[in-house]
């Protein structure tokens, strides 16, 4: 078993900055990659961007390129999302993710292990 657990979530104006923090535990030997979805009101859950756990390989959706920056602290055990030049569209409840053996990281249905969750909401 893997657990989960997001922080850093807030409100916060267009054009400000966020960075969400994704504690793991467990049996995160087993972990090839983590990953950060968000769902918004009405909308289903979609990939945000994700990070190899040994190499450090990062993959992001193009709604996020060049503002959001994922990143991981093996030692730690954490994964993190800096997001910048935030928008409204960016408002969502934002998702951690452990997948054991998938390598399609953009997929939901691939990840075995999901966070609670952590609100992010974009003032304009």
């Amino acid at each position: 078993q893997v657990q989960l657990v997001e922080s850093g979530g807030g409100l916060v104006q267009t054009g400000g900055s966020l960075r969400l923090s994704c504690a793991a535990s467990g049996r995160t030997f087993s972990v090839y990659a983590m990953g950060w979805f968000r769902r918004a009101p009405g909308k289903e859950r979609e990939f945000v961007a994700a990070i190899t756990w040994s190499f450090g390989s990062p993959y992001y959706a193009d709604s996020v390129k060049g503002r959001f920056t994922i990143s991981r602290d093996n030692a730690k055990k954490m994964v993190y999302l800096q997001m910048n030049s935030l928008k409204p569209e960016d408002t969502a409840v934002y998702y951690c993710a452990a997948v054991l053996r998938s390598r399609v990281l953009t997929t939901e249905r691939n990840y075995d292990y999901w966070g609670q969750g952590t609100q992010v909401t974009v003032s304009s």
